[in-house]
């Protein structure tokens, strides 16, 4: 079947099917993401065979460990996404919600609701947990889904999918609420891009380049979530054993993920003593973490720091790698970050207010932190049970999309016989 072809059925088999969850009463939607979750459980094993073919074809192809890690599942993180599902039935619905309200001099009565967005369509990378993450959210907040991930995940997807769709129809729902893409062709995500009237909304999660190609060439409408270019200033204020802690976890704990760090900026006044207990920390680990500084750090931490390039501060590393400055003050720190920042999640580390409160108000990110970790932009940690992903637009969404961040609105008009004149 063409492309096109392809993912025209599975629109309409979309379209066909989303009334039927649009409509469906909270405690039905929270009895399929319970089916989910008892089935992923029941399921492990399965799962976790078609995650090593994964595994082992991303071995052959030569990606990284840090990539790879991206790939892995285990029965904890089955165990952990099962849980997730179970963390949204908690989670108010959202549909049907009042958002606003008035009575015209008329007599009208106008009520502004939330409403599903009605199909959506996913484009991501790798990580197999997306897929029930995405569908689980998609479910709760009453949309359509139609995921197309990787091939390097392929095998794992569909295990996870085939899941899923079966539990849907346990639920007595149609299995084609949810959909996955199974040619993992270029092509099908260049027709997904462009499938109007099949797909409402489109929303890419991945690296740099696949972000810019859904935003460059999709004529659906598409929510753009970032890749993670996240920095980490240390002010002269700064507490060393916390700022080394804290940047330690934002690199080390999982470099792979878009929240974690990939540039470090340091105050002169506190370089020294910072960078000697950063490498310190960094040497106890079991692996290399690779520094690239400028001369500054060079001139400190010695000839094993590489050099850093513009490219270098501009780059998401997903691995290993930390770039680091040390900067003049707390204004070239701000400079730095407005010019290779990629607007995701940005911390500073210090002890004096009106440092925290400026980095605050003056960095322009999705998500600014003081005193903590970057590796807490995430749906979950923020409360909003699993996320779709990190908006790091301005339109609608922004930060970790949660259930309200797929929904839109509708206006309800009740009268008793006005006429306009």
């Amino acid at each position: 079947m063409d492309s096109m072809d392809y993912i025209v059925q599975l629109g309409e088999n979309a379209k066909k099917s989303k009334a039927s969850i649009a409509n469906a009463k909270t405690g039905e939607k929270n009895n399929i993401l319970i089916k989910i979750s008892e089935n992923l459980r029941k399921n492990t094993d399965k799962i976790l065979t078609e995650n090593k073919k994964d595994l082992n074809n991303a071995r052959d192809n030569g990606i990284s460990e840090a990539m790879s890690d991206r790939l892995r599942l285990t029965k904890e993180r089955i165990g952990s996404i099962a849980d997730a599902c179970l963390e949204l039935t908690a989670l108010k619905d959202p549909i049907g919600e009042v958002l606003d309200g008035s009575a015209r001099p008329n007599g009208m009565k106008i009520t502004k609701v939330r409403v599903p967005m009605g199909v959506i369509g996913i484009i991501y990378e790798s990580r197999p947990n997306v897929t029930v993450d995405a569908a689980s959210l998609c479910i709760k907040s009453g949309n359509a889904v139609i995921l197309r991930g990787g091939k390097e995940a392929i095998n794992s997807n569909k295990a996870l999918m085939d899941v899923m769709r079966e539990s849907v129809a346990e639920c007595g729902f149609p299995m084609d609420i949810v959909q996955l893409v199974e040619d993992t062709s270029r092509e099908s995500a260049s027709k997904m891009m462009k499938a109007n009237g099949y797909i409402d909304v489109l929303i890419p999660r991945g690296g740099k380049g696949l972000i810019n190609s859904v935003v460059q060439n999709a004529t659906v409408p598409v929510i753009e979530t970032g890749s993670g270019n996240c920095h980490i200033y240390i002010d002269k204020s700064a507490d060393i054993d916390m700022a080394v802690n804290i940047t330690d976890n934002g690199k080390v704990q999982r470099p792979s993920v878009c929240n974690a760090l990939e540039t470090c900026l340091v105050h002169k006044d506190i370089a020294e003593s910072f960078l000697f207990a950063l490498k310190e920390k960094f040497d106890t680990h079991c692996m290399n973490i690779e520094l690239r500084g400028c001369e500054e750090t060079r001139r400190i931490l010695g000839n094993d720091v590489k050099p850093a390039t513009n490219e270098d501060y501009a780059t998401e590393f997903n691995d290993y790698i930390l770039a680091i400055k040390v900067v003049e003050d707390i204004d070239e720190a701000i400079a730095h970050i407005a010019k290779y920042s990629t607007g995701h999640s940005e911390c500073i580390i210090t002890e004096k207010l009106s440092s925290a409160e400026k980095f605050q108000k003056e960095v322009d990110s999705a998500c600014v932190y003081v005193n903590c970790s970057t590796r807490f932009t995430d749906g979950g940690e923020f409360g909003l049970g699993a996320e779709i992903g990190i908006s790091t637009q301005r339109l609608h969404a922004r930060g970790p999309m949660g259930l309200s961040e797929l929904t839109t609105c509708k206006y309800l008009v009740n009268g008793s016989g006005q006429i306009r004149q």
